[in-house]
């Protein structure tokens, strides 16, 4: 596959990801689904907004970048063929380590909070975190310790999760794009689109 096309591949994928992403951070809100009467008992990590802004919006711009590299002008300096591809896929590589930057922010939180478990109404009538270093992942015995919200432990590890897997396939798909955006520009992209009379590799 052409270098455009690969990049078209990657910001195809990447664009439904991050809704994913968007949604799931956008869920966190409501912990058990229902909505919470004091924000201040929200998990601190959901305010990071890692759903919302590192695999949402800075995943975005970097996949509609991806998206366009199929269609490129190949005379997009000053009539020259190559510069135009050869341009235009090594700016990919810097909108890649963008949206690289943000899914692994994304990342980051989600593995936190993870670890961190849910901030929910204690035993002794108090907001605060009733778990270590993760311990309730392996003992659900433990998650009576959350009294409200209810479901809050489910609910906060399920959608954290599915962060935590969004954050790194998008990771992994920007790298990919970096590695071809460096062929790219190094390379050129296998097909032209004709301009200037060229009709092969540029």
């Amino acid at each position: 596959m052409c270098t455009g096309g690969c990049a078209k591949c990657l910001g195809g994928t990447l664009i439904p990801l991050a809704l994913f992403g968007f949604l799931a951070n956008i869920l966190l809100f409501f912990p058990g689904g229902k909505v919470i009467d004091n924000n201040d008992h929200l998990s601190d990590e959901v305010w990071f907004f890692g759903g919302i802004l590192g695999s949402g919006v800075l995943m975005i711009f970097p996949a509609l970048v991806f998206l366009g590299l199929k269609n490129n002008d190949c005379c997009g300096c000053c009539g020259n063929e190559g510069c135009g591809k050869r341009f235009a896929m090594f700016t990919s590589t810097i909108f890649a380590v963008i949206g690289f930057l943000g899914a692994g922010y994304s990342f980051v939180i989600s593995a936190i909070s993870i670890n961190r478990g849910p901030k929910c109404l204690m035993d002794n009538s108090t907001w605060g975190y009733p778990f270590h270093e993760g311990d309730y992942l392996n003992d659900e015995g433990l998650w009576t310790k959350c009294q409200e919200p209810v479901d809050v432990v489910p609910w906060n590890l399920t959608l954290f999760s599915i962060l935590l897997v969004v954050g790194g396939i998008q990771m992994l798909l920007c790298v990919i794009q970096v590695i071809n955006g460096l062929l790219g520009t190094l390379c050129g992209d296998c097909q032209c689109c004709g301009c200037c009379g060229g009709d092969g590799p540029v």
